[in-house]
């Protein structure tokens, strides 16, 4: 296995080209590097992209050639050249390394690692640079930067890669490093497609990118150092945190309510989402703080916690990780209901619920849980019932149990209409809170 390298013939190694000109059996993956020319003489598979079904079986063919080749020619070697160095985000060279019947022996050569770090000036070891295959996976990259994007070598890519990035990210294509037509391009994540003349010379350097490992990291730092130096934060315990955990999620849940009713009416405003980021980071700095509590006493942490719930929800969710199927939300509930009886060794779907929840809420929660083993009237004929609690309380304004069934047959009607209750009894609070504080302000006015 050698390499062309990543541009033109003046970056062949010495061994490279002897190795090719004395071989007795040589092999090209593609003539389509401006090195190639230098063994017209030599062949190559570019024949076989025209009519394979993906790169895939491309690469498993070229293999099976070349391993015939090697076990034809046993008193001699094969000499395999690729684009770049043979070690670096080449698929044959690892399928065939895997493969035990032959012998392989990768040379040293010029890679493109090499050349983009010359060109940007830049030390890989002492930056910490990640080398990524744009062609590894759909999911979002991963920071921290930089990152340097090998196998971007069509708009196409570019324009895939573009979607694994923030928007707006800095980003600089690097092209043709060292050949007549270099191109060295700073623009951004967004825009990454419109650089058309990408082909396999051309690479994506990402100086940062700052994505939630990241940050969560930053955070809990933060958090061993506000336990290293902060008094206050030096004397706080789980019990103590227990109420600014239940205060941070009241003033996040308010936040979400304002959100929510302005999302509604497409009228979402810039305050309001910073407002939202803003109590919704309080809320996770308390989880943070109970994180390092926990890693302080060896108890658990941070990277514990989220492994925990990840891998709870996965299980909780096997029609997206495993063989189930579910069509619609409902189906989903009443799964995750069952599969929550058998992984915790609940007798009853009740179990677990957090009785002190307010009634309103208390009573949703218990009717949304039991949907499967107590089926709910349909609205109507609860909304009937509570006209008939309703007539009872005209002859008895002080009977509790007609209360009781006004209340209930009200709850489960807004439950079976996904309404809720607690939600807009809220809102109206809310209301009557500002129409208290307008009619103070008339009377002091006047």
């Amino acid at each position: 296995m050698v390499g062309l390298g990543p541009g033109g013939p003046e970056l062949l190694t010495p061994r490279t080209r002897a190795l090719l000109e004395g071989a007795a059996v040589a092999r090209l993956r593609t003539r389509v590097h401006p090195a190639a020319a230098e063994f017209p003489g030599v062949a190559s598979y570019d024949e076989w992209y025209e009519s394979a079904d993906s790169f895939d079986a491309l690469y498993d063919r070229i293999v099976v050639d070349l391993e015939s080749l090697a076990l034809a020619h046993p008193d001699a070697e094969v000499v395999y050249a690729v684009p770049g160095s043979p070690t670096v985000a080449e698929s044959t060279v690892s399928r065939l390394t895997s493969r035990a019947r032959v012998e392989v022996v990768c040379e040293p050569a010029v890679s493109v690692i090499d050349v983009v770090a010359a060109r940007l000036g830049r030390d890989l070891m002492a930056d910490g640079v990640r080398i990524v295959d744009a062609l590894d996976g759909v999911e979002p990259l991963r920071g921290p930067g930089p990152l340097l994007i090998l196998q971007t070598y069509s708009p196409e890519v570019l324009a895939l890669l573009a979607d694994r990035l923030p928007p707006e990210v800095p980003v600089v294509i690097v092209h043709h490093v060292g050949l007549p037509d270099e191109r060295v391009v700073s623009t951004t994540s967004g825009e990454l497609s419109r650089f058309a003349a990408a082909d396999h010379l051309t690479s994506v350097w990402v100086e940062g990118l700052r994505t939630a490992g990241e940050t969560m990291d930053d955070l809990v730092d933060f958090m061993r150092r506000l336990r290293a130096e902060c008094p206050w934060d030096q004397e706080q315990t789980h019990g103590s945190l227990a109420r600014h955990l239940m205060e941070e999620s009241y003033e996040a849940l308010d936040a979400l309510e304002t959100f929510a009713a302005l999302e509604a009416d497409d009228a979402v405003t810039d305050e309001a989402s910073d407002h939202l980021e803003e109590e919704l980071g309080d809320v996770l700095f308390q989880v943070v703080f109970h994180a390092q509590l926990g890693e302080e006493e060896g108890r658990f942490s941070m990277a514990t916690i989220a492994d925990r719930v990840r891998d709870k929800l996965t299980e909780r969710h096997p029609h997206v990780f495993g063989d189930a199927v579910a069509e619609t939300a409902d189906d989903v509930a009443r799964r995750w209901e069952d599969l929550k009886k058998v992984e915790k060794g609940r007798d009853s779907v009740t179990d677990g619920v957090a009785w002190q929840l307010p009634a309103l809420s208390l009573y949703a929660t218990l009717r949304r849980k039991t949907k499967s083993v107590l089926p709910t009237a349909d609205a109507t004929e609860l909304l009937a019932t509570a006209r008939a609690a309703l007539g009872r309380l005209d002859s008895d304004e002080t009977d509790e149990g007609a209360w009781g069934d006004l209340l209930e047959a009200l709850s489960s009607a807004a439950s079976s209409r996904g309404v809720d209750l607690e939600g807009a009894l809220r809102q109206r609070a809310l209301a009557l809170r500002d129409e208290a504080r307008g009619r103070e302000v008339a009377d002091g006015a006047r």
